[in-house]
């Protein structure tokens, strides 16, 4: 089992992010889910028709198939290995274990031409 797995099954079964949970997810991953942490508690998680995306300082993210496009994800991360993963993989694996993605009945594309 991967420390993704480990920590997400910790989180689906505490239903929250607990004490245990954050240490698990920033021992596995750093500032990464430190960042993802965040993101999560102000609800920069997305979930749109078309895509789940994740709101960053500069820019939005669409995370796919549990993957993202994101620089560092094409760059600095070993694509082969399930535990290294951008923080906005990460971000939208924590809000989806705790039921706190901010859904739209929308589709993402729409909203994209108005940014």
């Amino acid at each position: 089992m991967s420390t993704v797995d480990e920590w997400v099954r910790l989180l689906e079964a505490e239903g929250e992010l607990s004490p245990a949970a954050v240490t698990a997810i920033v021992d596995a991953h750093g500032d990464r889910g430190t960042r993802a942490i965040e993101a999560v508690g102000e609800s920069r998680v997305k979930q749109y028709r078309d895509f789940t995306v994740v709101v960053g300082y500069e820019d939005e993210y669409i995370v796919e198939d549990g993957g993202c496009h994101c620089a560092d994800a094409e760059y600095n991360l070993d694509s082969d290995d399930p535990d290294e993963l951008c923080w906005h993989a990460i971000a939208v694996r924590i809000a989806e274990a705790v039921d706190a993605v901010d859904e739209h009945d929308m589709w993402y594309s729409d909203v994209r031409d108005f940014l």
